[in-house]
């Protein structure tokens, strides 16, 4: 995805969502930005982005040959997983261990619920083949792989039927892949039809449960990921021939359509990752670093810790029960959205999700055959949403709200207000739950930081979330409904490398050394290959590091401290403090991984931040419920109508193409000089 400067004026950027798909383009001389939303098409998301692209280009005006960037966060790779639809897969493994991914950590998945089980392997047992091979610890070979080997193998592959990829997953060979090349190279010539994944590429670090794992997600994946890549890629070049497709991973950076297609597992968390990186990109112009973002959608409310301008990086995480080992962008989800479904459970109590209704059939208010109560129809029985969503593209049938909302209301014995505000606060506890785990869990105080909702849904919900988490200041960004489109547009490209490199640190600093200045020479190759043309481009150089005998490692900057003995200890002592309360400034530390993050800026151009001269009156006044005993009477303002300096006291509700903002009885909203809207409570 070579940068190349002057080509073209536009750059856009597209998001799919659970129940919309987003839209923002920008213009890079004149930094106009332009936003279009239409419903998602689950059973194929490639529809909904083609159709959206066309009619967001004929509604600006906008020739196909000036859009030099097309940048995609795709969520193909997470339903796959979450709806098991991939490929049939096999295994390929050494003697011994072919059941490692049924023991995995050995750890059940509800500590509390001992029914549950963890899902079964990708792969059956009879679909996991083993060779005899033997890598050691050291990068030793302990039993050579024979041709004999090899041939068992391949015949073992033959008798599966409807094969469609192949992960192979060796013992220590992400020190030696030696064995893993030979075994990739006779597939791909015996087998061509296969798509081939092998584990010191995908995930070349030691934890041999994670690196299998993750190399067969990759494996299951490819062929579904692949496909639609090249699908979309070409329908969108009929159109718009210059642009070039960046795919956005879930690390925070954008990769080319060939590498997504390669290792499809790297995208699991591409679009809520797209929203952190947006996040921090409109805080920033707010001169506003700390942030805990709260991306509500229609399914799901993702949450994430942003501190000092930079999205928390988490190494492993696990998606619809199955654990992947790569740099993500820390993220934590909750079953809570504007389609979550209320119901009254055995108990007699009601729940909130994480059942959604989605885009189809959708809440009952949108009219599409939805007859299941949701926090949707919850906020407009309530008057909090206006009967015209997405720019006048969706109708909100009020009946139907009221009617799911009574009917719930008449079986839990209570007034239709009262189940309402119950939907509504279930649904707030949910995603104040999910803002504890990478926050208060994680020894930050939520109230240290400014909370920023995004996505259709976030401002309805956010003054109710702060309140109870005692969050002063509440951030709008000018396009919060489109927020991860945007972030796309913020994107730079992306690649991470990784060398096992395990020692003391005082006995291993000229490993350390020469391992460190191996990654930095491989990310500065990669910036000139892909990278040409490009606004600046840099190598970060981290570690992996950890006391000896601790599980678990902490990630320290090497360039920070230059790379002596004394300023990585510190660094390590710094980041232990931060994220477990202590540190042992005598304890013996040892590294276990080097890593390297190439980034290169790309063009993006300045966002015209031109607002109205003066502010508009409100488009008008409805009753809203804002407590089971207080209606009153709420003006309605047009974001558009707000110019720079803008007060407003609550009651209020501010409405946009993307979405609507509540400004609660007792609290104050600003827009500042980047168009954000700036919210504080008089009552925390």
């Amino acid at each position: 995805m070579n940068e190349q400067a002057g080509r073209s004026d536009w750059i856009l950027g597209v998001d799919v969502g659970g129940t919309f798909t987003d839209f923002a383009a920008r213009n890079m001389k004149t930094g106009k930005t332009r936003i279009h939303k239409r419903p998602s098409t689950p059973s194929d998301p490639s529809e909904a982005i083609v159709e959206g692209f066309r009619e967001l280009i004929e509604k600006v005006g906008i020739d196909g040959g000036e859009i030099d960037r097309f940048a995609h966060g795709t969520t193909v790779a997470t339903n796959a997983l979450l709806q098991r639809k991939g490929a049939r897969v096999a295994v390929v493994t050494t003697r011994g261990f072919r059941d490692l991914l049924e023991i995995g950590r050995q750890v059940r998945p509800a500590i509390y619920d001992l029914q549950m089980d963890a899902p079964p392997p990708l792969a059956a047992r009879a679909e996991r083949l083993e060779v005899s091979e033997r890598i050691a610890y050291d990068g030793s070979v302990l039993e050579e792989l024979s041709d004999q080997a090899i041939d068992e193998m391949l015949a073992g592959l033959s008798g599966i039927e409807g094969l469609q990829g192949v992960a192979v997953c060796l013992l220590f060979s992400f020190i030696n892949n030696a064995h893993e090349q030979r075994l990739a190279k006779a597939i791909r010539q015996a087998r061509p039809d296969l798509y081939v994944s092998i584990s010191s590429e995908v995930q070349p670090e030691f934890r041999e449960y994670e690196r299998f794992s993750t190399t067969l997600i990759n494996a299951f994946l490819q062929p579904e990921v692949g496909r639609y890549m090249e699908r979309l890629q070409a329908t969108i070049g009929e159109v718009a021939e210059n642009a070039r497709f960046g795919i956005f991973q879930s690390s925070g950076g954008l990769m080319s359509v060939e590498k997504a297609a390669q290792f499809p597992v790297r995208t699991a968390l591409s679009g809520p990752a797209a929203g952190a990186v947006g996040a921090a990109a409109s805080g920033a112009a707010s001169g506003i670093g700390d942030l805990v973002t709260l991306d509500i959608g229609g399914t799901s409310t993702d949450v994430c810790l942003i501190r000092e301008g930079q999205t928390e990086i988490a190494y492993v995480r696990e998606i619809a029960g199955f654990r992947i080992r790569l740099p993500m962008v820390d993220i934590h989800t909750v079953g809570a959205g504007g389609g979550s479904i209320a119901r009254i459970e055995a108990d007699g109590l009601m729940k909130v999700g994480p059942e959604s209704a989605g885009a189809v059939p959708g809440p009952a208010c949108y009219g599409k055959g939805g007859s299941e109560p949701t926090v949707t129809d919850a906020n407009v029985f309530l008057g909090r949403l206006p009967l015209s969503l997405a720019g006048g593209g969706l109708t909100i049938d009020r009946a139907k709200a009221e009617d799911v909302i009574a009917s719930i209301a008449d079986n839990l014995g209570v007034s239709p207000v009262k189940a309402a505000l119950g939907i509504v606060g279930i649904a707030t506890s949910n995603m104040m739950r999910a803002i504890r785990s990478v926050s208060t869990e994680k020894g930050h105080d939520p109230r240290d930081f400014s909370l920023m909702p995004f996505g259709g849904a976030g401002g309805l919900h956010s003054a109710d979330v702060a309140a109870a988490l005692g969050i002063k200041r509440i951030v709008i960004p000018r396009t919060p409904g489109i927020l991860c489109a945007e972030g796309l547009l913020e994107a730079e490209l992306q690649e991470n490398f990784v060398l096992p490199c395990r020692g003391r640190l005082e006995g291993a600093m000229e490993d350390i050394a020469a391992a460190a200045r191996a990654l930095d020479a491989e990310g500065i190759d990669w910036l000139r290959r892909e990278a040409g043309g490009s606004q600046g481009g840099r190598v970060i150089v981290t570690l992996d590091m950890r006391y000896v005998g601790q599980n678990y490692e902490l990630a320290v900057e090497m360039s920070a401290g230059g790379g002596d003995i004394d300023s990585l200890r510190r660094g390590f002592l710094e980041a232990h403090e931060r994220a477990y309360g202590h540190a042992d400034p005598d304890a013996a530390i040892e590294v276990v991984n080097i890593r390297a993050k190439a980034v290169a800026r790309l063009a993006r151009g300045e966002t015209d931040l031109t607002g109205p001269e003066r502010l508009g009156a409100p488009k008008e006044v409805v009753p809203v419920w804002w407590t089971e005993f207080d209606q009153l009477e709420t003006p309605i303002f047009e974001r558009g109508d707000l110019p720079v300096g803008t007060v407003l006291e609550g009651p209020v509700i501010i409405t946009q193409l993307d979405a609507t903002t509540l400004v609660p009885p007792g609290s104050v909203v600003t827009v500042d000089a980047a168009l954000n809207l700036l919210m504080e409570s008089r009552d925390v």
